[in-house]
Protein backbone atom coordinates (compact mmCIF):
# COMPACT_ATOMS: atom_id res chain seq x y z
CA UNK A 1 0.00 0.00 0.00
CA UNK A 2 1.35 3.49 -0.81
CA UNK A 3 2.33 5.73 1.88
CA UNK A 4 0.39 8.71 2.93
CA UNK A 5 1.49 12.17 4.29
CA UNK A 6 -0.07 14.44 6.60
CA UNK A 7 0.56 17.35 4.37
CA UNK A 8 -0.64 17.78 0.82
CA UNK A 9 1.88 19.76 0.17
CA UNK A 10 5.25 21.01 0.72
CA UNK A 11 5.50 24.64 2.11
CA UNK A 12 6.36 27.04 -0.47
CA UNK A 13 7.67 31.08 -0.71
CA UNK A 14 4.12 32.91 -1.39
CA UNK A 15 5.83 34.85 -4.06
CA UNK A 16 5.44 31.91 -5.65
CA UNK A 17 2.56 30.28 -7.45
CA UNK A 18 0.90 27.62 -5.70
CA UNK A 19 0.94 24.46 -7.72
CA UNK A 20 -2.40 22.86 -8.37
CA UNK A 21 -3.70 20.42 -5.40
CA UNK A 22 -2.81 17.04 -6.02
CA UNK A 23 -4.97 14.21 -6.29
CA UNK A 24 -4.63 11.62 -3.51
CA UNK A 25 -3.54 9.13 -5.52
CA UNK A 26 -0.52 11.17 -6.12
CA UNK A 27 0.12 12.25 -3.08
CA UNK A 28 3.17 10.22 -1.62
CA UNK A 29 4.97 11.49 -5.31
CA UNK A 30 7.25 14.17 -4.83
CA UNK A 31 6.03 17.20 -6.72
CA UNK A 32 7.50 18.26 -10.01
CA UNK A 33 9.13 21.36 -8.88
CA UNK A 34 11.05 19.96 -6.63
CA UNK A 35 12.83 17.32 -8.84
CA UNK A 36 13.00 19.99 -12.24
CA UNK A 37 16.22 21.05 -12.20
CA UNK A 38 14.48 24.25 -14.32
CA UNK A 39 12.27 25.08 -11.95
CA UNK A 40 14.58 24.90 -9.08
CA UNK A 41 17.28 27.27 -10.72
CA UNK A 42 14.01 29.50 -11.91
CA UNK A 43 13.59 30.09 -7.87
CA UNK A 44 16.63 30.80 -6.90
CA UNK A 45 17.03 33.20 -9.48
CA UNK A 46 13.57 34.95 -8.29
CA UNK A 47 14.99 35.09 -4.81
CA UNK A 48 18.01 37.18 -5.88
CA UNK A 49 16.19 39.24 -8.74
CA UNK A 50 13.57 40.35 -5.44
CA UNK A 51 16.66 41.29 -3.23
CA UNK A 52 16.41 38.24 -0.72
CA UNK A 53 17.65 35.52 -0.36
CA UNK A 54 17.48 32.49 -2.58
CA UNK A 55 14.00 30.83 -2.66
CA UNK A 56 14.92 26.64 -2.40
CA UNK A 57 11.98 23.90 -2.74
CA UNK A 58 11.06 22.63 0.19
CA UNK A 59 12.42 19.25 1.64
CA UNK A 60 9.46 16.31 0.73
CA UNK A 61 7.79 15.39 4.27
CA UNK A 62 8.39 12.29 5.76
CA UNK A 63 6.18 9.52 4.91
CA UNK A 64 3.18 8.23 6.91
CA UNK A 65 1.62 4.72 7.13
CA UNK A 66 -1.77 5.15 9.07
CA UNK A 67 -2.81 2.07 10.56
CA UNK A 68 -5.94 2.23 9.36
CA UNK A 69 -4.94 1.79 5.77
CA UNK A 70 -3.59 -1.87 6.41
CA UNK A 71 -7.16 -2.98 8.16
CA UNK A 72 -6.69 -1.63 11.85
CA UNK A 73 -10.20 -0.80 13.02
CA UNK A 74 -9.47 0.51 16.69
CA UNK A 75 -12.46 -0.80 18.12
CA UNK A 76 -10.61 -2.32 21.37
CA UNK A 77 -11.93 -6.08 20.21
CA UNK A 78 -10.63 -6.57 17.22
CA UNK A 79 -7.01 -8.34 17.10
CA UNK A 80 -4.90 -5.30 15.22
CA UNK A 81 -1.60 -7.37 15.24
CA UNK A 82 -1.29 -8.32 11.04
CA UNK A 83 -2.47 -4.69 10.63
CA UNK A 84 0.01 -2.93 12.53
CA UNK A 85 3.01 -4.91 11.95
CA UNK A 86 2.06 -4.84 7.69
CA UNK A 87 2.59 -1.12 8.18
CA UNK A 88 5.59 -1.39 9.93
CA UNK A 89 7.22 -3.67 7.42
CA UNK A 90 5.45 -1.70 4.37
CA UNK A 91 7.22 1.79 5.72
CA UNK A 92 10.38 -0.33 6.60
CA UNK A 93 10.86 -1.15 3.18
CA UNK A 94 10.26 2.12 2.09
CA UNK A 95 12.91 3.32 3.91
CA UNK A 96 11.45 4.65 6.96
CA UNK A 97 8.97 7.04 7.70
CA UNK A 98 6.23 7.53 10.72
CA UNK A 99 3.80 4.71 11.41
CA UNK A 100 0.74 6.53 12.67
CA UNK A 101 -1.63 5.48 14.76
CA UNK A 102 -4.88 7.83 15.26
CA UNK A 103 -7.43 7.63 18.10
CA UNK A 104 -8.92 4.68 18.94
CA UNK A 105 -8.02 1.40 20.91
CA UNK A 106 -5.99 -1.22 19.16
CA UNK A 107 -5.50 -4.65 20.47
CA UNK A 108 -2.66 -6.30 19.72
CA UNK A 109 0.35 -8.94 20.35
CA UNK A 110 3.75 -8.28 19.63
CA UNK A 111 4.09 -5.11 17.61
CA UNK A 112 7.67 -5.69 15.82
CA UNK A 113 9.42 -2.34 15.47
CA UNK A 114 12.03 -1.75 12.11
CA UNK A 115 15.30 0.37 11.42
CA UNK A 116 14.42 4.22 10.98
CA UNK A 117 10.56 3.48 11.99
CA UNK A 118 9.07 5.95 14.34
CA UNK A 119 5.71 4.72 15.98
CA UNK A 120 3.48 7.66 16.42
CA UNK A 121 0.27 7.48 18.88
CA UNK A 122 -1.79 10.24 18.64
CA UNK A 123 -3.79 12.00 21.83
CA UNK A 124 -6.48 9.64 21.90
CA UNK A 125 -4.91 6.49 20.79
CA UNK A 126 -4.65 3.24 22.62
CA UNK A 127 -2.70 0.48 21.98
CA UNK A 128 -3.53 -2.63 24.27
CA UNK A 129 -1.67 -5.66 24.92
CA UNK A 130 -3.30 -8.74 24.36
CA UNK A 131 -4.70 -11.13 27.40
CA UNK A 132 -3.73 -14.36 25.54
CA UNK A 133 -0.23 -15.61 25.87
CA UNK A 134 -0.44 -17.04 21.91
CA UNK A 135 -0.12 -13.58 21.00
CA UNK A 136 3.31 -12.96 21.96
CA UNK A 137 5.76 -15.31 20.37
CA UNK A 138 9.09 -16.49 21.66
CA UNK A 139 12.56 -14.63 21.08
CA UNK A 140 15.96 -15.90 21.80
CA UNK A 141 17.72 -14.73 25.32
CA UNK A 142 20.48 -12.55 24.61
CA UNK A 143 22.42 -14.21 27.34
CA UNK A 144 23.58 -16.91 25.45
CA UNK A 145 22.02 -19.58 27.17
CA UNK A 146 20.02 -21.14 24.64
CA UNK A 147 16.74 -20.41 26.38
CA UNK A 148 13.80 -18.35 24.53
CA UNK A 149 11.70 -15.74 26.31
CA UNK A 150 8.42 -14.25 25.64
CA UNK A 151 8.34 -11.47 23.51
CA UNK A 152 6.97 -7.95 24.58
CA UNK A 153 4.32 -5.89 23.16
CA UNK A 154 6.62 -3.84 21.70
CA UNK A 155 9.64 -5.30 20.52
CA UNK A 156 12.71 -4.09 18.19
CA UNK A 157 16.06 -6.06 17.63
CA UNK A 158 19.17 -4.94 15.83
CA UNK A 159 17.60 -1.31 14.93
CA UNK A 160 18.39 1.60 14.18
CA UNK A 161 17.34 5.58 14.65
CA UNK A 162 13.61 3.85 15.98
CA UNK A 163 11.54 6.38 17.83
CA UNK A 164 8.22 6.03 19.56
CA UNK A 165 6.32 9.00 20.39
CA UNK A 166 2.97 10.58 20.62
CA UNK A 167 0.57 11.76 23.33
CA UNK A 168 -0.96 7.87 22.87
CA UNK A 169 -1.24 5.17 25.47
CA UNK A 170 0.54 1.87 25.39
CA UNK A 171 -1.63 0.01 27.91
CA UNK A 172 -0.52 -3.89 28.77
CA UNK A 173 -3.59 -4.87 30.50
CA UNK A 174 -1.20 -6.46 33.39
CA UNK A 175 -4.23 -7.25 35.98
CA UNK A 176 -5.00 -10.73 34.25
CA UNK A 177 -1.28 -11.14 34.15
CA UNK A 178 -0.27 -10.65 38.14
CA UNK A 179 -3.26 -12.44 38.65
CA UNK A 180 -2.04 -15.16 37.37
CA UNK A 181 0.83 -14.95 39.11
CA UNK A 182 -0.73 -14.71 41.96
CA UNK A 183 -2.31 -17.95 41.43
CA UNK A 184 0.72 -19.82 40.66
CA UNK A 185 1.77 -18.89 44.01
CA UNK A 186 -0.24 -20.27 46.55
CA UNK A 187 1.96 -20.03 49.54
CA UNK A 188 2.78 -16.61 49.00
CA UNK A 189 -0.80 -15.49 47.98
CA UNK A 190 -3.37 -17.77 49.28
CA UNK A 191 -5.50 -19.79 48.80
CA UNK A 192 -4.79 -21.05 45.00
CA UNK A 193 -6.50 -21.90 42.67
CA UNK A 194 -10.28 -22.76 43.64
CA UNK A 195 -11.97 -23.08 40.28
CA UNK A 196 -11.64 -24.71 37.04
CA UNK A 197 -11.01 -21.32 35.49
CA UNK A 198 -8.44 -19.96 38.09
CA UNK A 199 -6.73 -23.36 37.01
CA UNK A 200 -7.01 -22.37 33.56
CA UNK A 201 -5.83 -18.90 34.06
CA UNK A 202 -2.71 -20.48 36.22
CA UNK A 203 -1.63 -22.55 32.90
CA UNK A 204 -1.20 -19.05 30.71
CA UNK A 205 1.89 -18.24 33.21
CA UNK A 206 3.86 -21.14 31.92
CA UNK A 207 5.98 -18.92 29.18
CA UNK A 208 5.95 -15.89 31.93
CA UNK A 209 4.57 -12.35 31.24
CA UNK A 210 5.47 -9.75 27.87
CA UNK A 211 6.95 -6.69 29.10
CA UNK A 212 5.78 -3.82 27.66
CA UNK A 213 8.62 -2.66 25.65
CA UNK A 214 12.06 -4.33 25.04
CA UNK A 215 14.73 -3.50 22.80
CA UNK A 216 17.78 -5.43 22.17
CA UNK A 217 20.95 -4.32 20.35
CA UNK A 218 19.32 -1.30 19.14
CA UNK A 219 21.46 1.85 18.72
CA UNK A 220 20.03 5.52 18.47
CA UNK A 221 16.63 5.26 20.49
CA UNK A 222 14.26 7.87 21.42
CA UNK A 223 11.16 7.03 23.08
CA UNK A 224 9.16 10.51 24.12
CA UNK A 225 5.74 12.13 25.41
CA UNK A 226 4.07 8.15 25.47
CA UNK A 227 1.65 7.17 28.42
CA UNK A 228 2.78 3.76 29.53
CA UNK A 229 0.70 1.52 31.79
CA UNK A 230 0.01 -1.31 33.29
CA UNK A 231 2.38 -3.98 31.83
CA UNK A 232 2.09 -7.42 32.53
CA UNK A 233 5.83 -7.04 33.94
CA UNK A 234 8.02 -4.34 33.70
CA UNK A 235 7.06 -1.86 31.21
CA UNK A 236 10.42 -0.59 29.24
CA UNK A 237 13.63 -2.60 28.80
CA UNK A 238 16.65 -1.66 26.81
CA UNK A 239 19.18 -4.38 26.42
CA UNK A 240 22.55 -4.29 25.29
CA UNK A 241 21.84 -0.32 23.75
CA UNK A 242 24.11 2.37 22.53
CA UNK A 243 22.29 5.86 22.85
CA UNK A 244 19.01 5.73 24.50
CA UNK A 245 17.19 8.84 25.26
CA UNK A 246 13.91 8.60 26.82
CA UNK A 247 12.04 12.06 27.44
CA UNK A 248 9.06 13.04 29.04
CA UNK A 249 7.06 9.98 29.04
CA UNK A 250 4.71 8.80 31.83
CA UNK A 251 4.56 5.01 33.39
CA UNK A 252 1.63 4.30 35.92
CA UNK A 253 0.87 1.03 37.44
CA UNK A 254 -0.98 0.01 40.67
CA UNK A 255 1.07 0.64 43.79
CA UNK A 256 -0.09 -3.16 45.25
CA UNK A 257 -0.67 -6.22 43.50
CA UNK A 258 1.26 -5.04 40.13
CA UNK A 259 3.81 -7.44 40.72
CA UNK A 260 7.57 -6.59 39.13
CA UNK A 261 5.86 -3.60 36.92
CA UNK A 262 9.42 -1.69 37.21
CA UNK A 263 9.26 1.63 35.12
CA UNK A 264 12.51 1.92 33.23
CA UNK A 265 15.55 -1.17 33.26
CA UNK A 266 18.16 0.24 30.91
CA UNK A 267 20.49 -3.27 31.30
CA UNK A 268 24.08 -3.40 30.05
CA UNK A 269 23.44 -0.37 28.08
CA UNK A 270 25.69 2.75 27.00
CA UNK A 271 25.08 6.38 26.60
CA UNK A 272 21.24 6.34 28.29
CA UNK A 273 19.19 9.82 29.31
CA UNK A 274 16.11 9.44 31.15
CA UNK A 275 14.44 12.74 31.33
CA UNK A 276 11.95 14.55 32.72
CA UNK A 277 9.82 11.95 33.32
CA UNK A 278 7.12 10.88 35.66
CA UNK A 279 6.61 7.40 37.04
CA UNK A 280 4.43 5.67 39.47
CA UNK A 281 4.65 2.44 39.68
CA UNK A 282 4.14 -1.14 41.81
CA UNK A 283 7.84 -1.84 42.09
CA UNK A 284 10.85 0.44 41.25
CA UNK A 285 10.79 2.96 39.20
CA UNK A 286 14.49 3.04 37.55
CA UNK A 287 16.80 0.17 37.58
CA UNK A 288 20.06 -0.49 36.52
CA UNK A 289 21.25 -3.92 35.55
CA UNK A 290 23.90 -5.91 33.92
CA UNK A 291 22.90 -9.35 33.92
CA UNK A 292 22.64 -12.04 36.55
CA UNK A 293 25.74 -13.85 37.91
CA UNK A 294 27.80 -16.46 35.70
CA UNK A 295 25.75 -15.07 32.68
CA UNK A 296 26.61 -11.08 32.85
CA UNK A 297 30.15 -11.71 34.19
CA UNK A 298 30.38 -14.11 30.79
CA UNK A 299 28.96 -11.26 28.71
CA UNK A 300 30.80 -8.29 30.75
CA UNK A 301 28.68 -5.48 29.10
CA UNK A 302 28.19 -2.75 32.02
CA UNK A 303 25.72 -0.47 32.20
CA UNK A 304 27.20 2.84 31.99
CA UNK A 305 26.90 6.42 31.27
CA UNK A 306 23.31 7.01 32.45
CA UNK A 307 21.98 10.23 33.65
CA UNK A 308 19.09 10.39 35.17
CA UNK A 309 17.19 14.08 35.59
CA UNK A 310 14.22 15.94 35.98
CA UNK A 311 11.57 13.19 37.14
CA UNK A 312 9.60 12.48 39.77
CA UNK A 313 9.07 9.15 41.31
CA UNK A 314 6.20 7.97 43.74
CA UNK A 315 4.80 4.68 45.35
CA UNK A 316 7.61 2.42 43.83
CA UNK A 317 9.76 0.40 45.99
CA UNK A 318 12.72 2.33 44.51
CA UNK A 319 13.08 5.92 43.06
CA UNK A 320 16.55 5.34 41.34
CA UNK A 321 17.72 1.69 42.05
CA UNK A 322 21.26 -0.05 40.88
CA UNK A 323 20.49 -3.98 40.42
CA UNK A 324 20.29 -6.78 41.98
CA UNK A 325 21.46 -8.02 38.63
CA UNK A 326 24.52 -6.00 37.88
CA UNK A 327 26.89 -8.99 37.23
CA UNK A 328 28.60 -7.08 34.39
CA UNK A 329 29.31 -3.66 36.48
CA UNK A 330 27.42 -0.36 36.57
CA UNK A 331 29.58 2.89 36.79
CA UNK A 332 29.00 6.47 35.43
CA UNK A 333 25.93 7.18 37.02
CA UNK A 334 24.89 10.36 37.87
CA UNK A 335 20.96 11.19 39.09
CA UNK A 336 20.18 14.57 39.71
CA UNK A 337 16.78 17.42 39.97
CA UNK A 338 14.56 14.35 41.08
CA UNK A 339 11.93 13.88 43.72
CA UNK A 340 10.66 10.62 45.31
CA UNK A 341 7.30 10.63 46.78
CA UNK A 342 6.47 7.83 48.89
CA UNK A 343 8.37 5.19 46.96
CA UNK A 344 9.90 2.50 49.53
CA UNK A 345 13.38 3.76 49.04
CA UNK A 346 15.38 6.44 47.48
CA UNK A 347 18.41 5.37 46.54
CA UNK A 348 18.58 1.45 46.21
CA UNK A 349 21.70 -0.59 45.43
CA UNK A 350 21.45 -4.32 45.69
CA UNK A 351 23.11 -7.30 45.62
CA UNK A 352 24.25 -10.41 46.97
CA UNK A 353 27.07 -12.94 47.21
CA UNK A 354 27.42 -14.75 44.26
CA UNK A 355 26.13 -11.78 41.95
CA UNK A 356 30.33 -10.47 41.54
CA UNK A 357 30.41 -7.34 39.46
CA UNK A 358 31.48 -3.98 40.07
CA UNK A 359 29.19 -0.84 40.81
CA UNK A 360 31.47 1.98 40.71
CA UNK A 361 31.61 6.02 40.08
CA UNK A 362 27.58 7.03 40.80
CA UNK A 363 26.67 10.56 42.03
CA UNK A 364 22.97 11.65 43.33
CA UNK A 365 22.34 15.46 43.63
CA UNK A 366 19.62 18.06 44.16
CA UNK A 367 17.00 15.54 45.57
CA UNK A 368 14.02 16.32 47.81
CA UNK A 369 12.53 13.03 49.14
CA UNK A 370 9.17 13.16 50.92
CA UNK A 371 7.99 10.47 53.25
CA UNK A 372 10.31 7.87 51.84
CA UNK A 373 10.55 5.70 54.95
CA UNK A 374 15.01 4.36 53.43
CA UNK A 375 16.45 7.12 52.22
CA UNK A 376 19.73 5.68 51.16
CA UNK A 377 19.65 1.59 51.13
CA UNK A 378 23.02 0.07 50.02
CA UNK A 379 23.57 -3.65 50.42
CA UNK A 380 25.23 -6.76 49.51
CA UNK A 381 22.10 -8.93 51.40
CA UNK A 382 19.21 -8.59 48.72
CA UNK A 383 17.72 -12.18 48.92
CA UNK A 384 20.86 -14.28 50.43
CA UNK A 385 20.71 -16.40 53.57
CA UNK A 386 24.37 -15.50 54.62
CA UNK A 387 24.51 -12.23 57.38
CA UNK A 388 26.96 -9.05 57.54
CA UNK A 389 29.07 -11.23 60.48
CA UNK A 390 30.07 -13.94 58.42
CA UNK A 391 33.83 -14.11 56.02
CA UNK A 392 33.60 -15.64 52.45
CA UNK A 393 35.94 -15.99 50.05
CA UNK A 394 36.99 -13.16 47.36
CA UNK A 395 36.14 -14.13 44.17
CA UNK A 396 34.27 -13.51 40.61
CA UNK A 397 30.81 -14.04 42.79
CA UNK A 398 32.18 -10.99 45.07
CA UNK A 399 30.54 -7.66 44.43
CA UNK A 400 32.21 -4.71 45.02
CA UNK A 401 30.89 -0.74 45.94
CA UNK A 402 33.06 1.99 45.52
CA UNK A 403 33.05 5.55 44.75
CA UNK A 404 29.43 6.81 45.52
CA UNK A 405 29.03 10.65 46.09
CA UNK A 406 25.48 11.61 47.07
CA UNK A 407 25.28 15.64 47.53
CA UNK A 408 22.37 18.08 48.01
CA UNK A 409 20.27 15.74 49.43
CA UNK A 410 16.77 16.28 51.38
CA UNK A 411 15.04 13.56 53.29
CA UNK A 412 11.59 14.43 55.18
CA UNK A 413 9.32 11.78 56.95
CA UNK A 414 12.29 8.92 57.00
CA UNK A 415 11.75 5.68 59.04
CA UNK A 416 15.71 6.08 59.16
CA UNK A 417 18.15 7.67 57.84
CA UNK A 418 19.22 4.43 55.59
CA UNK A 419 21.70 1.70 55.99
CA UNK A 420 24.94 0.46 54.00
CA UNK A 421 25.87 -3.16 54.47
CA UNK A 422 28.68 -4.66 52.59
CA UNK A 423 30.57 -7.60 53.01
CA UNK A 424 32.85 -8.47 55.72
CA UNK A 425 35.65 -9.86 53.53
CA UNK A 426 34.75 -6.76 51.00
CA UNK A 427 33.70 -3.33 52.79
CA UNK A 428 31.78 -0.71 50.85
CA UNK A 429 34.54 1.93 50.48
CA UNK A 430 34.60 5.61 49.76
CA UNK A 431 31.17 6.69 49.72
CA UNK A 432 30.99 10.59 50.57
CA UNK A 433 27.55 12.20 51.77
CA UNK A 434 28.16 16.47 51.36
CA UNK A 435 25.02 18.40 52.24
CA UNK A 436 22.70 16.28 52.77
CA UNK A 437 19.67 16.30 55.49
CA UNK A 438 17.63 13.88 56.32
CA UNK A 439 14.59 14.16 59.26
CA UNK A 440 14.29 10.35 60.36
CA UNK A 441 12.91 8.61 63.54
CA UNK A 442 16.62 6.52 64.17
CA UNK A 443 19.75 7.10 62.49
CA UNK A 444 22.02 5.78 59.50
CA UNK A 445 23.83 2.47 59.98
CA UNK A 446 26.85 1.71 58.43
CA UNK A 447 28.05 -2.03 58.80
CA UNK A 448 30.88 -3.03 56.82
CA UNK A 449 32.35 -0.48 55.73
CA UNK A 450 35.29 1.87 54.51
CA UNK A 451 36.43 5.47 54.06
CA UNK A 452 32.17 7.08 54.29
CA UNK A 453 32.68 10.43 54.83
CA UNK A 454 30.13 13.17 55.93
CA UNK A 455 30.64 16.97 55.16
CA UNK A 456 28.00 19.38 55.88
CA UNK A 457 25.53 16.50 56.72
CA UNK A 458 22.70 17.09 59.52
CA UNK A 459 20.72 14.07 60.38
CA UNK A 460 17.76 14.69 62.70
CA UNK A 461 16.57 11.65 64.61
CA UNK A 462 13.28 11.13 66.95
CA UNK A 463 14.82 8.80 68.77
CA UNK A 464 18.82 7.27 69.31
CA UNK A 465 22.30 8.55 67.39
CA UNK A 466 22.62 10.29 64.38
CA UNK A 467 25.26 7.52 63.30
CA UNK A 468 25.40 4.16 64.04
CA UNK A 469 28.95 1.84 62.99
CA UNK A 470 29.41 -1.66 62.99
CA UNK A 471 32.84 -2.70 61.35
CA UNK A 472 33.06 0.52 59.95
CA UNK A 473 37.01 1.82 59.11
CA UNK A 474 38.06 4.91 57.94
CA UNK A 475 34.87 7.44 59.25
CA UNK A 476 35.29 11.08 58.85
CA UNK A 477 32.00 12.48 61.23
CA UNK A 478 33.48 16.03 61.83
CA UNK A 479 30.92 17.62 59.82
CA UNK A 480 27.97 15.83 60.85
CA UNK A 481 25.47 17.22 62.94
CA UNK A 482 21.77 17.27 64.80
CA UNK A 483 19.44 19.56 65.19
CA UNK A 484 17.48 17.36 67.53
CA UNK A 485 19.72 16.06 70.38
CA UNK A 486 18.69 13.43 72.99
CA UNK A 487 19.89 13.11 76.73
CA UNK A 488 22.59 10.81 76.93
CA UNK A 489 22.36 9.59 73.60
CA UNK A 490 25.47 10.10 71.28
CA UNK A 491 25.92 11.77 67.64
CA UNK A 492 28.00 8.84 66.51
CA UNK A 493 27.27 5.01 68.43
CA UNK A 494 30.23 2.79 67.04
CA UNK A 495 30.62 -0.76 68.62
CA UNK A 496 34.50 -2.24 69.46
CA UNK A 497 35.03 -3.03 65.55
CA UNK A 498 34.70 0.40 64.28
CA UNK A 499 37.57 3.45 63.81
CA UNK A 500 38.04 6.61 63.06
Amino acid sequence: MEPRHRRDAPVISPLCPLPPAAPTSDLFRTPKFATNPMNSKHLFLLGLLLGGAPLLPAATPPAIFNVRDYGAVGDGRQLETVAINQAMDTCAKAGGGTVYVPPGRYLTGTIVLKSHVTLELEAGATVLGSENPDDYPSTPSVWGDDKEVMAPLIYAADAENITITGRGTIDGQGAIWWKRLRLNDPRKYPPGPQTPEDFAEAKKLSRGRPHLIRLVRCEDVVIEQVNLRNSAEWHLHPTLCDRVRVDGITITAPATNAHNTDGINPEACRNVQILNCRIDTGDDCVTLKSGVNELGRRMGRPDENITIANCVMYHGHGGVTIGSEMSGGVRNVAVTNCVFQGTDIGIRIKSQRGRGGVVEGVTASNIVMQDVPHPFVITTFYTSGDTPDEIHPVDEGTPRYRDFLFSNITARGARDAGAITGLRELPVENITFSNVHVQAATGLTCTNAKGISFLDVVIDTDKGPALILHNATEIDSARLRTRAPHADTPLVKADASAGG
